[in-house]
């Protein structure tokens, strides 16, 4: 009787431990509700995503850029600018080939940030004015 009652607590106690791991997989375990699809949202994002190509990079470099340009630092601002010719030859040949008015425009207009920028005394209102035309510019650029 002794050895029964070992075996039943025994059993138990692998009984427990083994209904705790389920709890844990299933706590563990993303839950989704039928009201809000998680993959679906991911996959308009990354969809979006994708239809920007580089642009999204492109803007971020001219923003960056401008932002140093606000703060004064045009030693920074000339560094992220530096940026922008390796973002702009992933699409420029794109570009050039479906827009090309957008593609003079903004070589035009990189080139006189750059030529503002290596000067001893950049003037902060022709950077702005540059960067802004180019902000402008990138943004009207059909993505596909």
């Amino acid at each position: 009787m002794a050895r029964f009652n070992q075996i039943l607590v025994l059993s138990a106690i692998s009984l427990i431990a083994l209904a705790g791991c389920d709890s844990a997989k299933e706590a563990s375990t993303p839950q989704t509700s039928p009201a809000a699809p998680v993959p679906a949202a991911t996959a308009v994002k990354t969809e979006k995503a994708a239809s920007q190509g580089n642009y999204a990079e492109l803007s971020g470099v001219v923003s960056s850029t401008k932002a140093a340009v606000q703060a004064g630092n045009f030693a920074k601002a000339k560094t992220e600018f530096g940026t922008f010719e390796n973002s702009w030859k992933k699409v420029e040949d794109a570009i050039k080939a479906k827009d090309p008015k957008s593609y003079d425009a903004v070589e035009e207009t990189a080139e006189k940030v750059t030529d503002e920028l290596k000067k001893s005394q950049p003037s902060k209102d022709q950077v702005l004015t540059q960067l802004q035309s180019l902000e402008k510019t990138i943004g009207s650029i059909p993505n596909s």
